[in-house]
C-alpha cells in the first residue's frame, strides 16, 4: 500500500512539474510574440497618427488624434502607383525566373550523371566569394548587354544567387536515386525527371527559395540607383528614397508643402514602411508551411 502511495505522489509530483513548464513555455511564447508584434503595432498605428500628436506625445500604443495625412501625401501622385506596379513586375518575374534558372542549375550540379559537375559547382561557389566589382559589373549591364533604363536591368543580376542554388544542391543530393532510375527505366528522359519527378518533390525548398528571392527583388533599390534615369521606371524602393529626400528637403528650407500645410515627416516614414513591407507580409502565410520544412532541410538525415 505505501508503494502505491508512493507512486501516486511521484506521479502527481511530474504531472505539476510538466504542467509548470508547460506555463513557462506558454508565458514564453506569449512573451516573445509580443515583443515582436508590439513594435509592428507601434509602426502601424502611428502612421495614422497626426503630426502633432507624434511630436508632443512620441509613439504611442494608441494615438492621441489620428490623421491620414500621411497616407494622401504619399499615394495623390500616380507615380506611386506606376513604381508599384514595377515593383510588382519585377517580383513576380524575377522570381520566377531566378528560381527556374536556380533550380535547374542545382539539379545540374547535384545529378551524379553530369561529368562536369564538380566544375559547374566550383564556378558557382567562385562567384559567391569574387565578385566583379562596381565598375566591370555597370560596363556588363549598361554597355555590353545596353540594359540602361530597362527593367531587364533589375531582374538578371540576381537570376542566379549561389548561396540559395547550393540549398537546392543540398536538396536535391538528398532525393532517392531510384525515383530517376525508375523515370529512366519508363522511357523518361532528364527533361521529364526533372519537370515531372523532381519539381513536384521540391515544393518545399523551392517554396524557400522563392520566398528568399522575392524579399531580394521586392527591397531592392540598388539596380535602379544604378541603371534607372527614367523616373517612370523607377520601382517603389528607389522612388521612396527620392520621396523622403524631397521631403526631408522640403522640411529643411520650409516645412509646408506648396499649399501650407505642414508635411507630416514623421507619418510619412512610417507610412513608407507600411506600403512597403505589407505585399510580404501578406504572402507570407501562404508559403509558411513550406517554409518551415525548407529551413529544416539537411538537419535532420537517416
Amino acid at each position: 500500500m505505501s508503494n502505491l502511495a508512493l507512486n501516486q505522489r511521484t506521479k502527481i509530483r511530474a504531472s505539476s512539474s510538466d504542467t509548470i513548464l508547460k506555463a513557462f513555455i506558454y508565458i514564453s511564447i506569449v512573451i516573445v510574440a509580443l515583443l515582436c508584434f508590439i513594435p509592428f503595432w507601434i509602426v502601424f498605428i502611428n502612421s495614422f497618427a497626426s503630426e502633432g500628436a507624434i511630436m508632443q506625445d512620441g509613439f504611442t500604443l494608441i494615438p492621441s488624434e489620428f490623421s491620414i495625412d500621411a497616407y494622401k501625401f504619399i499615394l495623390r501622385g500616380a507615380q506611386v502607383w506606376r513604381s508599384y506596379g514595377i515593383t510588382i513586375f519585377v517580383t513576380v518575374v524575377g522570381t520566377a525566373l531566378a528560381v527556374m534558372v536556380s533550380t535547374m542549375l542545382a539539379y545540374l550540379i547535384a545529378s551524379p550523371k553530369v561529368k562536369y559537375r564538380n566544375v559547374i559547382g566550383f564556378m558557382t561557389y567562385f562567384t559567391m566569394i569574387f565578385g566583379s566589382g562596381l565598375v566591370g559589373f555597370y560596363i556588363m549591364i549598361a554597355s555590353w548587354l545596353n540594359l540602361k533604363d530597362n527593367i531587364l536591368a533589375m531582374i538578371l543580376p540576381y537570376v542566379v544567387n549561389p548561396f540559395y542554388v547550393f540549398i537546392l544542391v543540398s536538396f536535391f543530393r538528398d532525393l532517392p536515386q531510384e525515383l530517376s532510375e525508375s523515370a529512366m527505366i519508363d522511357g523518361a528522359n532528364d527533361m521529364i525527371t526533372f519537370f515531372k519527378i523532381a519539381l513536384p518533390v521540391s515544393k518545399p525548398v523551392i517554396a524557400t527559395v522563392s520566398l528568399f528571392y522575392a524579399l531580394v527583388y521586392w527591397n531592392d533599390w540598388w539596380l535602379a540607383l544604378l541603371f534607372i534615369d527614367d523616373y517612370q521606371k523607377q520601382p517603389l524602393q528607389m522612388m521612396i528614397r527620392k520621396l523622403m529626400a524631397n521631403v526631408n528637403m522640403a522640411q529643411y528650407v520650409g516645412g509646408t508643402t506648396n499649399y501650407g500645410a505642414v508635411i507630416p515627416t514623421m507619418g510619412i516614414q512610417l507610412a513608407i514602411v507600411c506600403i512597403t513591407i505589407g505585399p510580404i507580409i501578406l504572402l507570407y502565410p501562404f508559403v509558411q508551411k513550406y517554409f518551415v520544412k525548407g529551413i529544416m532541410i539537411g538537419s535532420v538525415k537517416g
